[in-house]
């Protein structure tokens, strides 16, 4: 964002800014710049991947065309595929590992409620995948959400893991490898994590064997009308599908499509404004009308059973 302002262009992203001493993911350093792209009258857009990204695009479509009022959000993802491998991260193994194994968090009735991590967990049924054990974490989108849609009374992220990924995981915490404080290694200084990420399988390489699909989406509840409905959007993306397009794996696809679709909105003129901003704060139409022509469109399911 820095460089973006130097220079005198417009900023996008797919995550959120996270410091390297910390495991913790927080939107208030980038939300600080609102004033100085205001002044430079640059756009910057945040989290535009998928999630982040799509799930707020999905919240807000929610709330513009179906709900007077959300009260209930429900994020949930899922990743039925397979790689092959004993164990490897879909995105920078760096960056997965600190995310999954922090605190759980989420909001309800004003306040952030904090968890041991992987604490609560429930059996959720995705579309053509079925049920799979999904785990309360806390997700960056979750902050700007609840900032944008105050009249969110609960609103929480579910993810799955499957059991050898978490007993690795464990192992990976108990003999200190996720660590990301510098140790002292035969008079070298490293870091526990960064030295994993270089022994673990590129990610960038796992496409090739990947089968299986992805599955991300929002399940909501709220009152339309006086009466409380329950509304239910997603996206199934196929590894071997996005393979055969791009090379790359369906993680990487579900990413990148959306800041692709992102910045054509900005190019378009959609989704601009001098300022900072997280994409529910756009309009919802356009990008989802282009994000299902750009390979992954998704589906909607009123008043089904939401499970959560």
């Amino acid at each position: 964002m820095d460089a973006c302002l130097a220079a005198g262009v417009n900023y996008l992203d797919t995550a959120n800014y996270e410091p390297r001493d910390e495991a913790k993911f927080e939107y208030k350093w980038q939300w600080a710049y609102k004033k100085k792209f205001e002044d430079a009258g640059l756009t910057a857009i945040l989290g535009c991947g998928f999630d982040p990204g799509v799930t707020g695009v999905f919240t807000a479509y929610a709330a513009k065309h179906y709900f007077d009022e959300i009260n209930y959000l429900d994020i949930i993802d899922c990743n039925a595929g397979d790689h092959g491998k004993a164990f490897a991260t879909n995105f920078n193994p760096e960056i997965n590992i600190r995310e999954v194994t922090q605190k759980g968090k989420y909001w309800e009735n004003g306040k952030w409620v904090y968890t041991e991590p992987h604490e609560i967990h429930q059996p959720v049924t995705y579309p053509n995948i079925g049920p799979k054990e999904s785990y309360l974490i806390y997700h960056e989108e979750l902050e700007s959400l609840v900032k944008n849609f105050p009249s969110l009374k609960r609103a929480r992220f579910w993810m799955t893991f499957g059991q050898e990924y978490l007993t690795h995981l464990r192992v990976i915490q108990n003999i200190g490898m996720a660590r990301i404080d510098p140790i002292v290694y035969k008079g070298i200084e490293i870091v526990p994590i960064q030295f994993l990420k270089a022994v673990l399988p590129d990610p960038g390489e796992l496409g090739e064997n990947y089968t299986g699909e992805t599955s991300i989406g929002c399940r909501i509840r709220g009152l339309a009308g006086g009466k409380e409905r329950g509304y239910y959007i997603w996206n199934n993306c196929s590894h071997e599908d996005a393979y055969k397009e791009t090379g790359a794996q369906g993680v990487s696809y579900t990413t990148g499509v959306p800041a692709v679709v992102g910045a054509l909105m900005f190019v378009q003129g959609k989704w601009k404004g001098p300022g900072v901003y997280n994409v529910e704060e756009f309009d919802p139409d356009p990008f989802l009308e282009q994000l299902a022509s750009d390979g992954l469109p998704w589906h909607e399911e009123h008043d089904g059973d939401l499970e959560l």
